[in-house]
């Protein structure tokens, strides 16, 4: 059984040499990265002065067959989408639909009864930054197992995670510390459900995908004929090889590149006041560390500074367990890097990303200034 992991706060990982010349020649270091792993393929787009400046692919779609991925591939890149529900969800608060310091209590009265009264005054902002107290995925793995076979609407699929979810003990005083957690956002999809009546699904492709021109995204398992995510060294078969739809709002996405970049250059361009979705305090918002000493806006790891590059970082990574992606922009310089690999950790997806990330941020961003 595969879960999300998302990852807030890039690890800066030294084990590949990370200056290069600019223009940086992407297919060299993509072919860098992958060849001590099993990773069967991998992409990367670079984006500079806000727009798209490359985009580059290598590898082949599943490893027991010859098919190369090409530039317009579809690839899931797991909790890299919780940046987009928090998104949305700052966009239903910009429009007066949801607020920031309402308390769960508040905004979902009908579990009221069942939530443990430590999660009672939870507020968004807890549940987007992580430190809502909740554990990482609800305990009962058999329950969540469930959910395979589930056939109900999503919404009603979600209430019943997020009812059981709720019952059961913080792992932390809420508000106190961070404490990763896909169940934060499951939760925030359902109150953004209750709130605005529609199905989270659709209030994303409404809200956030149409608005933006993000035309190839999909929820679950990439369309066949696409690159495959890949487990023990092989395509993936089984449903348990990927994770229940109801985790969309956790990170259950795929799309092109170049639709990923959309979304991305939208964030930067927000947060130097000219983004098409939110107001420009509300990028800050979402662009801002919390509490201040964390590391952790809404939906992103926030960062002075990345493998000795100048910040303000935006950062996340993700993965299913049978693929991985990471993104790092710099928005104050509208620049960043989206990496994607077709095979997780134990393949070598991780170590292949993160090493081609940091290969191309000296061309993205100045050195740091040295600590004295």
């Amino acid at each position: 059984m595969t879960r999300l992991i998302g990852v807030l706060a890039v690890v800066v990982l030294l084990f590949f040499p990370s200056v290069k010349a600019d223009p940086v020649d992407l297919d060299a270091v993509l072919a860098e990265a992958m060849r001590p792993t099993q990773v069967p393929a991998m992409g990367m787009l670079v984006i500079r002065d806000g727009a798209i400046s490359t985009v580059a692919v290598r590898g082949v779609r599943r490893s027991d067959g010859a098919d190369p991925v090409s530039a317009g591939d579809i690839w899931h890149i797991g909790s890299d989408g919780k940046a987009m529900t928090a998104t949305l969800i700052a966009s239903l608060v910009d429009r007066g639909v949801l607020s920031w310091d309402a308390s769960l209590a508040q905004m979902l009265p009908d579990l009221v009864d069942r939530m443990r009264p430590e999660y009672r005054e939870v507020t968004l902002i807890q549940l987007l930054s992580h430190h809502a107290g909740l554990p990482h995925d609800v305990s009962d793995t058999r329950f969540i197992d469930s959910f395979y076979a589930d056939r109900r609407p999503l919404p009603e699929q979600r209430l019943a995670y997020i009812a059981r979810a709720l019952e059961e003990p913080p792992v932390a005083p809420p508000g106190t510390t961070f404490n990763y957690s896909n169940t934060g956002f499951l939760i925030a999809a359902a109150i953004a459900e209750h709130a605005a009546g529609s199905a989270y699904e659709d209030l994303m492709r409404r809200d956030l995908f149409q608005p933006l021109g993000m035309t190839s995204v999909g929820f679950g398992r990439v369309p066949a004929g696409q690159p495959s995510g890949h487990v023990d060294g092989r395509p993936i078969s089984k449903p348990d090889d990927s994770n229940p739809l109801i985790f969309t709002a956790a990170g259950d996405w795929h799309l092109t590149l170049q639709d990923w970049a959309k979304f991305c250059i939208d964030q930067m361009e927000g947060a130097n006041g000219h983004g098409k979705i939110l107001r420009p305090e509300t990028y800050r918002t979402i662009q801002t560390p919390h509490p201040a000493d964390q590391p952790t806006g809404l939906g992103w790891g926030v960062q002075d500074t990345i493998a000795g590059r100048q910040g303000l970082v935006l950062t996340h990574a993700g993965s299913d367990g049978s693929w991985f992606a990471i993104v790092t922009l710099f928005p104050r310089l509208r620049s960043g890097v989206l990496v994607v690999a077709n095979a997780g950790e134990a393949m070598g997806g991780e170590k292949a990303a993160t090493a081609a990330m940091i290969s191309v941020l000296p061309s993205l961003s100045p050195a740091a200034a040295a600590k004295n």
